[in-house]
């Protein structure tokens, strides 16, 4: 079981990471997506899988007992989970301004429309 998900997640890096490196924005956005989504996964399988009992702690006992589902993993991706979904409408809500203001969504064209180093409105290069 912890094999076939170990290739799925490579598979869903693998393809998010080449839809990032595509000059096409929304590509970008969609690898972006993709690439919280296995992280999601990972996350989500350090909690163990299997039949485990919910993460209650029984009356009279003071700690969770051995056989019980870890809550933190649980906690860390309905958490990421949300911080992942208002990224990504961010995201969505940008290049969808920019695809409005008549520009290009081909990253190598809006990387040519900057203005020239020499510009005073551009912020000067540290090195």
């Amino acid at each position: 079981m912890i094999g076939v998900l170990a290739l799925v997640v490579a598979f869903v890096v693998a393809a998010g990471v080449y839809l990032m490196l595509s000059r096409d924005v929304f590509r970008c956005i969609v690898g972006l997506a993709m690439l919280g989504g296995a992280a999601n996964v990972v996350l989500f399988a350090a909690g163990r899988f299997g039949p485990l009992q919910p993460p209650i702690v029984a009356a009279g006992a003071d700690r969770l007992a051995a056989a019980t589902a870890d809550p933190l993993p649980q906690a860390l991706v309905l958490t990421a989970i949300v911080i992942g979904f208002a990224l990504l409408g961010f995201a969505l809500a940008l290049g969808a301004r920019l695809r409005a203001q008549g520009a290009s969504d081909d990253s190598d064209r809006l990387r040519d429309a900057e203005p020239p180093a020499g510009d005073p409105i551009k912020p000067p290069v540290l090195d």
